[in-house]
């Protein structure tokens, strides 16, 4: 059960200093460089962005460095890159 539980952990470590992006709560989308996280999801994020859609058209607000708390997250979208699937 151990390993099934660091799972998330192991692919948000694959994805240091990678781009992400991530959802919130209420609907709010960031994405930036993950420099870090720790076990209760909480990110810092460097050159951070928030992604607004407006009148179907993107805005970028520039927000820099950040730290955002855990219990705001609803998904972490890692890099697009082939994760391959292991067992044992």
């Amino acid at each position: 059960m151990a390993t099934l539980m660091n799972k998330p952990l192991e692919l948000l470590s694959k994805s240091l200093d990678m781009r992400v992006l991530i959802k919130l709560k209420g609907g709010r989308e960031l994405r930036g460089k993950l420099r870090g996280f720790d076990q209760h999801m909480n990110l810092v994020l460097e050159n951070a962005e928030e992604v607004r859609m407006v009148e179907d058209k993107e805005e970028i607000l520039k927000v820099g460095t950040i730290i955002v708390r855990g219990d705001n997250v609803i998904i972490i979208s890692p890099p697009r890159t082939h994760i391959s699937s292991s067992k044992g």
